[in-house]
Formats: structure tokens, C-alpha cells, sequence
């Protein structure tokens, strides 16, 4: 199936390239064209090259980037673009094929996959592979600000200094959230340390803070809950006396749901905690659109649902309302 379609996109992928290639290079006064695939990865790319650089992400809010497939205005963006930064490490899975064959013709560079294997964790669904969800952790994430930097310069020398001011403004920003997100989760309780969503994206953010992290799916969306994994968290959320757990802006609900039933069928009432967002950022011109914003929602719900204190508008008194903790 996967050869079929990618035969099938040849014809199409060839004329775009004739198309793009045939446009030539950028004027010396225009910003520097890039494609990024994910939210995260956009957002990292703007920080760092501020007004030097023009920036569009394929991935909207809501869009899991396990599943996305490449569409044909997706492809004649790419190939138009100066360069296309991704994230790696297998997040998107279905586009791996296309950006590797990609790179041999342009600057593609898959960020993420700079930072160093001993900081990564293995990947459940796919042996030899790693957990791609680095951006739950902020300290880790300031590699892949760095990765973008360093790309950034090599497309463009003479912005260096413009890039690596940028860079350093967001990464002092990263350790602050970093910071905030630290001392946030310290006040909850230590028997409450407990995350429950809707897939795996979560394990950076468990070691990071030592939290529990329970995730129904496994770490990509394409893997299924099966009935006998959904039992056995509803029995460790009864064990445990889970009080919260939490569905995710980009994965359906649907499990999160089951679990919240099974629990209500052995009297153990567990409500939601809020939306986090794991594998996409909020509306684009949203606070909770940048990384900075994502990660702060996602400290502070996750803070307060589970017992645990903080503001609520979060570090920067920018979070839009939070969503009140409910039964389904």
C-alpha cells in the first residue's frame, strides 16, 4: 500500500519540483521561506528567526502529526520553500518518507533529532525507535532551540547575530517556564502525582517531575486501546483514588470517557481534569499558540486539577479561562 501511493505521487512530486526549482532563489531583501511541519517546530523557527524569516507550519491546532499525510498544496510548499524543518524521531511517521527523499534535493533538517540519544526515551510502539513527545519536558526542548539556531545561521550567515540574540531571549524564557512548571508541581500532593490521558505523550514530563504517567493509547495515536488496557486503568484509578484525568486537544476523547465510566460502575467517581495539549499548540494568535503558552496551560491545569497551587492564568497572567473540572 505505502509503495502504491508513494508511486502514485511520483508524477506529481516531479512537477512540482520542476515547478518549484524553476522559480529560482529568494531576492536578497526578502525574508528566508520555511516550512515547518508541527506547531512546536514553527513556534521554534519564529523565536529564533524573528523578523529575518517567514514561517508556515502544515499542522493546525488539533492535528495529530502521527496521522497527517502530505497533501499536494502541503508538497508544493515544501519544494517552493527555501528550507523545511521537522521534528524527527518518527512524529511524522507518514510524511518520514517523503521529507528524507526531500533533503536530498533541499535543506530539510529534522530538529529533534539533534539532541543526544542518552536523553531520549524508547519508543513502546516501535523498538529502536524513541519517544518523540520531547517538547513536554522545557529543558530538554532548549536542544531543539539550539538545532534551530544553528540551522538558521547556516541558511543564513549573515543573520547570526540577529539568531543567536533571539535564541538566547527564548531560551531564558524556557528556563523560566521551566521554573514556574518545577515549583507549580512540587505542591501537589505525592499521592497525587498520578497523570491519566489519552496517549502516551506524557513520559518526558513524568521523568522530568516524577509523576506517574498512564497514557490509554501507546505513544502513537495509531496504536489501539484495547478493552483489557482500559479495565486495568480503570482498576488503577479505583486503587489509587484518582481524583482527575485529563483529555488531550488532539486525540478523541472517546477512551477518556470509558474510563470515567468503568470507574463510576466500581463507585469511584473521577472527573476531568482539563484539556492539555500534547501533540498540538492552541489557535494560532494565542497565547496558548506558542510553546511558551502551551506548556504554561499545560503546568497549570495539570497543577490544579490534581490539588496542587497556581495562578490561574498561569506564569504570565495570559492563560485564557480555564476549563472548570466536570463529570462527563
Amino acid at each position: 500500500m505505502i509503495a502504491r501511493m508513494r508511486l502514485q505521487c511520483l508524477p506529481l512530486m516531479a512537477a512540482l519540483f520542476a515547478i518549484g526549482f524553476a522559480t529560482g532563489g529568494a531576492k536578497a531583501d526578502e525574508k528566508i521561506s520555511i516550512v515547518a511541519t508541527t506547531g512546536m517546530i514553527a513556534d521554534a523557527v519564529k523565536q529564533v528567526g524573528g523578523e529575518r524569516v517567514s514561517v508556515t507550519a502544515l499542522m493546525g491546532p488539533g492535528v495529530d502529526p502521527h496521522t497527517y499525510r502530505q497533501t499536494r498544496s502541503d508538497i508544493a510548499a515544501m519544494i517552493k520553500a527555501k528550507a523545511v524543518f521537522w521534528h524527527g524521531l518518527y512524529l511524522e511517521a507518514q510524511l518520514e518518507d517523503f521529507l528524507r527523499d526531500l533533503g536530498k534535493k533541499k535543506t530539510v533538517v529534522a530538529l529533534a533529532e539533534s539532541l543526544p540519544k542518552e536523553q531520549l526515551l524508547s519508543n513502546k510502539d516501535y523498538p529502536g525507535r524513541y519517544d518523540p513527545h520531547v517538547w513536554m519536558d522545557p529543558r530538554l526542548w532548549k536542544g531543539v532551540v539550539v538545532a534551530a539556531r544553528d540551522a538558521l545561521i547556516a541558511l543564513d550567515p549573515d543573520g547570526a547575530d540577529t539568531f543567536k540574540a533571539n535564541a538566547d531571549r527564548h531560551l531564558a524564557e524556557i528556563d523560566t517556564l521551566a521554573t514556574y512548571s518545577d515549583k507549580a508541581f512540587a505542591t501537589v500532593p505525592e499521592g497525587s502525582r498520578v497523570l491519566v490521558t489519552a496517549h502516551d505523550a506524557f513520559g518526558y514530563f513524568g521523568k522530568a517531575y516524577g509523576y506517574e504517567v498512564l497514557g490509554i493509547q501507546g505513544i502513537s495515536t495509531e496504536s489501539e486501546a484495547g478493552l483489557k488496557q482500559i479495565e486495568a486503568l480503570v482498576d488503577i484509578i479505583v486503587q489509587k483514588k484518582i481524583s482527575a484525568i485529563f483529555v488531550e486537544s488532539s486525540v478523541s476523547d472517546r477512551n477518556v470517557r470509558a474510563l470515567i465510566e468503568g470507574a463510576g460502575a466500581k463507585g469511584h467517581t473521577v472527573v476531568i481534569g482539563g484539556e492539555l495539549y500534547s501533540d498540538a499548540m492552541g489557535a494560532p494568535g494565542t497565547y496558548e499558540g506558542t510553546y511558551i503558552g502551551m506548556i504554561d496551560h499545560n503546568a497549570t491545569v495539570i497543577t490544579r486539577a490534581l490539588g496542587g497551587e497556581a495562578p490561574e492564568r498561569g506564569l504570565n497572567n495570559k492563560l485564557a479561562a480555564l476549563q472548570s473540572r466536570s463529570k462527563l
